[in-house]
């Protein structure tokens, strides 16, 4: 786990890393230090020399550093997190802290590929509706579908009530939204569940097992 892994990242530095309940929740990472860890997705660093952890079997890791000033986030971005704008809150409490959005840098770690992600209407209907960005004149989930499936997040499914999801896509979609551009997004192709021998996946061994992602902050 993070307390082992911390130590090959950086020497001598806290371990920090929430209660996944897959929400939107972003808390500094002071107000998660030890157990019981607090129920959280994302966590923003608010010291030097914090070492921030996230974990997932398929949901999209997302770390965020902003090298001016050391400041880090990291974020368990599943559909429920990107349709609550997890990242949106990350960004905001770094922004809070001094950080200037258009210095950030952001790693979307591997995660489920579309081709493998089969979800219900419904689930693509609210993460459409959560993207829409603030300049669309009314919230038809119609043109939110349409939008969605624009930028690569959307795929077809044989069922007519199934779609095929790529959630990295949708969440550099709202990275784009939020005014990053694709320069400062790096997005790893790499599938979770396509790829046994690197990465645990939920979705295609249904066993509860995950890989760690971490950023260190250096206020």
């Amino acid at each position: 786990g993070p307390e082992v892994l911390a130590g090959y990242v950086s020497a001598g530095v806290s371990v920090h890393r929430p209660k996944q309940i897959h929400s939107s929740i972003v808390l500094s990472a002071s107000q998660a230090q030890a157990e019981p860890w607090p129920e959280a997705d994302g966590l923003v660093s608010d010291d030097g020399g914090q070492s921030l952890w996230v974990c997932g079997a398929d949901c999209t890791p997302v770390l965020i550093a902003d090298p001016a000033s050391g400041r880090v986030a990291a974020c368990h971005a599943g559909w429920r997190g990107v349709a609550g704008r997890i990242l949106e809150r990350a960004i905001v409490l770094l922004e809070r802290a001094g950080s200037r959005r258009e210095q950030l840098l952001v790693a979307l770690g591997p995660a489920i590929g579309g081709e493998a992600y089969q979800v219900e209407r419904s689930v693509s209907g609210q993460l459409a509706m959560a993207l829409q960005p603030s300049w669309a004149s009314s919230p038809d989930q119609r043109e939110a579908l349409q939008r969605l499936d624009a930028c690569g997040a959307l795929l077809e499914d044989a069922r007519p009530d199934r779609d095929r999801l790529d959630i990295r896509a949708a969440a550099r979609e709202q990275l784009r939204q939020l005014g990053l551009p694709d320069g400062q997004i790096a997005t790893c192709p790499l599938c979770t569940a396509s790829e046994p021998l690197l990465f645990h996946s939920w979705r295609r061994d249904q066993v509860k097992a995950v890989q760690w992602s971490g950023i260190v902050s250096q206020l």
